[in-house]
């Protein structure tokens, strides 16, 4: 059953736009990936079928492959394990099974760490009006998908309301630290490397990404999701063209549709959003489990292959 919000016995530290996370010990968090979905800093009232499971597996399949170069938080995310470690748990098997992530407690940067290699999204609108990037100035005559080489860190501060800002590398260092950000940086160019070499090999493009760091005991580790639909742009490559916005796997159907209900007047982008069709609430689902099963060559457990 697609789940809006968990109810579990463990102290609720925090709810975000799509993560319940909750204290499971001193230096344990238990991360439940719902299956809220939100657009424009809006939470939709519905939910999206798989979609938190998705998002635990898949970050969990992409830490399985990093491990060795990248620590991270990860202790497990299979279920029973869970259950082994947390034994109040157990009657919420169902709840957690596949969503929910067993992961160590970091002190976590304040900052988001973004790479971008295409020319998308907020990059695109403010290099289209002022040719830089957080006031940073880029290449001349890029167009809207050019392909960036190197990629660009682009790092970005978290805005607890509204949208994150993305700033420049300096003032980031001024935030946490000339080492660390050059540590930071260095970790987000591999996990991105390593991410787009493999989706290449899929037929998917990975236009950017976000990825969250933190600290224990000194050290750095990954933390969050990692190379998501919901932290990172796909583009299926057989779609991508230098000059154009290529179709996304993700959740571009509920952009559309709100920017519909937008135009139509509708809808003037504060909550409450309004009730979302039918056939665009499967259209994202049917996205997030096609980008998996693309990713990883697997079905995602306990779904159709």
């Amino acid at each position: 059953m697609p789940l809006l919000q968990s109810n579990l016995p463990l102290p609720l530290l925090r709810q975000g736009k799509v993560r319940d996370v909750y204290e499971a010990g001193p230096d344990r968090l238990l991360l439940v990936a719902t299956d809220r979905v939100s657009a424009f800093d809006v939470v939709m009232r519905e939910a999206v079928p798989h979609k938190g499971a998705v998002l635990t597996q898949l970050t969990a399949w992409w830490l399985r492959r990093l491990g060795d170069e990248v620590p991270h938080h990860m202790l497990t995310a299979d279920a029973d394990e869970i259950i082994s470690a947390v034994p109040s748990l157990a009657p919420h098997r169902d709840a957690i099974a596949g969503r929910a992530m067993l992961s160590r407690r970091a002190d976590v940067f304040p900052i988001e760490c973004v790479i971008r290699g295409y020319l998308a999204g907020s990059a695109w609108k403010e290099y289209r009006a002022h040719s830089t990037l957080a006031g940073e100035p880029l290449p001349p005559s890029l167009k809207e998908s050019s392909k960036l080489e190197p990629p660009l860190f682009s790092p970005a501060t978290k805005a607890e309301t509204g949208h994150d800002e993305n700033i420049t590398r300096s003032r980031a260092a001024a935030i946490v630290g000339a080492e660390r950000i050059a540590e930071l940086e260095r970790l987000t160019r591999l996990v991105y490397e390593r991410g787009r070499a493999h989706a290449e090999s899929r037929g998917i493009i990975i236009a950017d990404t976000k990825l969250e760091f933190g600290e224990v005991d000194g050290r750095v580790i990954l933390v969050d999701e990692v190379l998501t639909p919901d932290s990172s742009r796909f583009w299926p490559a057989d779609g991508y063209e230098e000059g154009a916005a290529p179709p996304s796997l993700d959740k571009q159907p509920l952009r559309d549709h709100l920017e519909r209900e937008k135009t139509a007047g509708r809808w003037n982008g504060d909550p409450p959003p309004p009730p979302l069709p039918t056939e665009v609430i499967d259209s994202m689902s049917r996205r997030y489990l096609e980008i998996f099963q693309r990713l990883t060559g697997s079905a995602l457990p306990g779904t159709p292959g």
